[in-house]
């Protein structure tokens, strides 16, 4: 039987994993009950990507490394990325997943010229998610959390543009019927996000100095984390 898939490129911080578990176990936890079979690949170990047939769906989760640091197993999944895609294979691509995949499909990924972007913040969805399989659902503004300092800096030519905010222009979009990308967190809790600024205040740097569209506060996001218990049903529904 197929399987949805998560991709678990990236770890989080050793005391947050102690404490609340790491980015696989949020993504599973906010899915919540799924009737099918669900599994877990980590592709910075294992070289060998699952054959399309047997995929269902996939997300790929966010992580610690760089989209710009052509890492091999970073390449790797790029390529099944563009394989999957051309399936149409639902995909959803979180932080680190969000920039792979527009890489991947030929748009451009680097340091945001703002800096870091973190906390819980305000997003605007575009007219466009109105009819979004995925966003429809969604308020017109919605917080959500969020930690990066890479962004998608071009969108893949005939993406769609979801969401948005003042400080990142490009915080979600969507490639073809099934592929999506999310700059922000749907699967963060307020104590992951929590964590998360805790741990850049004790490693920050001068450069780090978060822009002025940032809230270092850790809100509970509910509509943010909708997405991942829709997007399972997205891939429920086409395994039925």
């Amino acid at each position: 039987m197929k399987s949805l898939v998560i991709f678990k490129v990236g770890d989080t911080f050793d005391r947050l994993s102690k404490q609340i578990g790491d980015f696989d176990r949020w993504i599973i936890d906010g899915i919540g009950y799924f009737p099918y079979p669900l599994s877990v690949i980590d592709p910075r170990k294992e070289n060998d990507l699952p054959d399309n047939a047997i995929v269902a769906g996939a997300i790929i989760t966010g992580s610690h490394s760089m989209v710009t640091d052509r890492a091999a197993w970073s390449k790797n999944l790029a390529t099944w990325l563009r394989s999957a895609v051309a399936m149409n294979i639902p995909i959803l691509g979180i932080c680190y997943g969000h920039q792979l995949l527009a890489h991947a499909l030929g748009g451009d990924v680097g340091y945001h010229p703002g800096g870091i972007e973190l906390g819980s913040v305000s997003i605007k969805r575009t007219a466009e998610a109105v009819g979004d399989p995925l966003f429809s659902g969604m308020p017109e503004v919605f917080s959500a959390q969020v930690v990066h300092r890479q962004s998608v800096l071009r969108l893949p030519e005939k993406a769609v543009l979801l969401a948005e905010n003042a400080f990142e222009p490009h915080h979600a979009y969507r490639v073809g019927d099934f592929a999506w990308g999310v700059q922000f967190h749907p699967e963060f809790s307020a104590d992951a996000m929590a964590g998360y600024i805790d741990e850049v205040a004790e490693n920050s740097h001068a450069d780090d100095a978060a822009p002025a569209s940032s809230c270092h506060m850790a809100i509970p996001t509910a509509e943010a984390a909708s997405l991942l218990p829709r997007f399972a049903g997205l891939v429920k529904q086409r395994m039925n």
